[in-house]
């Protein structure tokens, strides 16, 4: 019988073209409310999309990037 596991979460922050890894504060909480913990530390979230995970090094891979300063 096979066992499914739960990959671990990490949360990309891109801002300027830098990248923040953020860990996962608890793995119960939905992608959004990890959002909105994290926008108390680096304001930038407050206005930031949340991209489709991806499956990187056995860890789902979340990427908050945000929309401010950027056109079109």
């Amino acid at each position: 019988m096979l066992l499914a596991t739960q990959l671990e979460r990490v949360f990309i922050l891109k801002d300027k073209g830098q990248e923040i890894k953020l860990t996962d504060p608890e793995p119960k909480w939905t992608v959004e409310t990890v959002l909105n913990f994290y926008s108390n530390t680096y304001p930038i979230l407050t206005t930031a999309k949340i991209s489709a995970p991806q499956i990187k090094n056995d860890t789902m891979q979340y990427s908050f990037e945000s929309v401010m300063g950027t056109k079109g």
